[in-house]
């Protein structure tokens, strides 16, 4: 991999540290040529600390370390993206991320959704709720809609109205998130199954 270390004038490459599993962005850090490769030796990270002015492996004092997975150059071999495995807060300030936010698994939109049945699930006495209606009639009826989304799914399947096939699994997936919640699971449960299996 060609990395341009001598496009700034202080042999400096930024360097976003993600963690692998969650995609989420830890940190932003600086690369010399000699960082870089000791990264690649020992598989942790190592910075050039321009406060220091030296190398400076991530952890090497707290044992915080970042844990090597892939790197990857920009477009313009300026800029890398490095995939780790954290151990331990990455922030010196003992945060998940250096913007004070928890390195936790989302799955964008999806997560969302969980959300606000939770909070339908919280608010159970909204009238006005569907999710919450659900929720107040207990556990055998929205079992009950799951059973009868995915029979609607199967028959669709069969069918070559695509939109009735995706307008009924949208339906199955929406009210499968609730059946999770009504037994006080979400996706993430359900994603360390299928991890553990692959």
């Amino acid at each position: 991999m060609k990395i341009d270390f001598n496009k700034n004038n202080d042999g400096l490459v930024p360097a976003i540290i993600q963690d692998a599993l969650t995609k989420n962005v830890l940190m932003l850090g600086y690369m010399n040529k000699e960082a870089y490769e000791k990264t690649l030796e020992t598989k942790q990270v190592t910075f050039y600390s321009r406060s220091k002015q030296r190398l400076w492996t991530k952890g090497e004092e707290s044992g915080n370390i970042l844990n090597l997975v892939d790197i990857k150059n920009d477009c313009d071999q300026d800029a890398l993206l490095i995939s780790v495995l954290p151990v331990g807060p990455t922030c010196h300030k003992g945060s998940d991320t250096c913007w004070n936010e928890d390195n936790d698994q989302t799955y964008g939109f999806l997560s969302e959704l969980e959300s606000i049945i939770q909070n339908r699930k919280e608010n159970v006495d909204d009238e006005k709720s569907y999710v919450a209606s659900l929720f107040r009639k207990g556990i055998n009826k929205v079992a009950q809609k799951v059973g009868e989304e995915a029979v609607e799914v199967v028959i669709e399947a069969k069918d070559d109205n695509e939109e009735l096939f995706l307008n009924e699994s949208a339906d199955l997936l929406f009210h499968y998130l609730i059946l999770l919640q009504a037994k006080n699971y979400k996706l993430k449960d359900i994603v360390r199954v299928l991890k553990s299996r692959h």
